[in-house]
């Protein structure tokens, strides 16, 4: 197997007596859609915090991002490495237009500026199919679903190696979760590597080439996600005992 773009070994996160994640392991190879599901509470996003920084690293444990080490950098030097993410909760900055929104991301994330902002900007609003009208509309009057492709395109302004989803369709239709999947495989085919996490299993499912199960903060079970999904322990634990 390929050198993994991103590797997690013995990843760690404790507050006071609880440990959130739990001596995880995994790596992420160039190019491919990796998922990551599991019930609420099982440390998902605490997972996706300890690999961006944002608020906080891990434990213990080490994070390898293109073969260097990056538990313990900043968030921003980890965001123009390389490596992006969104948040559950739309960021958004409400009296910004989208045009705005995506450029300051291509500033905090490369330090683009000037004509090479524009550019980037228009390219990466391409990229997730946003249409000229909504453009030049505030962040705040655009749908749901616009505010997630708007979500995206600021991670993919500063062409990021890996993009990090967290949850992208919650509270989409399933129309537009539908869009969302195409969108996600097309990114993924400009050479973007694409980390999930997401509740809608279908998606994960449908986008994924590897998925990994979390319960309890630690790695139950990974590998391809027919495999996966067909676990007794997958289904114990993620659909209550229910048939997949």
């Amino acid at each position: 197997m390929p050198d993994p773009i991103l590797n997690l070994k013995g990843v760690t996160k404790t507050f006071g007596g609880l440990t959130a994640v739990d001596d995880v392991s995994f790596s992420v190879q160039r190019g491919e859609i990796f998922g990551v599901a599991g019930p609420n509470g099982s440390g998902k996003s605490t997972l996706f915090n300890c690999i961006t920084g944002i608020p906080f690293g891990p434990t213990g444990g080490e994070v390898t991002f293109k073969g260097v080490r990056i538990d313990g950098q900043r968030p921003h030097k980890i965001f123009r490495a390389g490596l992006a993410r969104t948040f559950q909760k739309d960021a958004e900055f409400p009296d910004l237009s989208a045009r705005e929104t995506v450029a300051l991301g291509g500033h905090y994330g490369a330090s683009i500026r000037g004509s090479a902002s524009n550019d980037a900007t228009e390219k990466a609003l391409d990229t997730v199919e946003f249409d000229n009208t909504r453009r030049d509309m505030k962040t705040a009057d655009l749908s749901i679903y616009g505010k997630k492709q708007l979500m995206i395109a600021s991670a993919l302004v500063a062409a990021p190696d890996i993009l990090m989803l967290d949850e992208p369709a919650s509270g989409l239709t399933r129309p537009e979760i539908a869009a969302l999947d195409a969108l996600l495989l097309k990114v993924n085919q400009t050479g973007v590597t694409i980390l999930i996490i997401e509740h809608v299993l279908g998606l994960l499912l449908s986008v994924s080439q590897r998925l990994l199960l979390l319960n309890n903060g630690a790695v139950l079970t990974e590998g391809l996600p027919e495999d996966v999904i067909r676990d007794p322990r997958v289904v114990e634990a993620y659909l209550g005992g229910a048939a997949a």
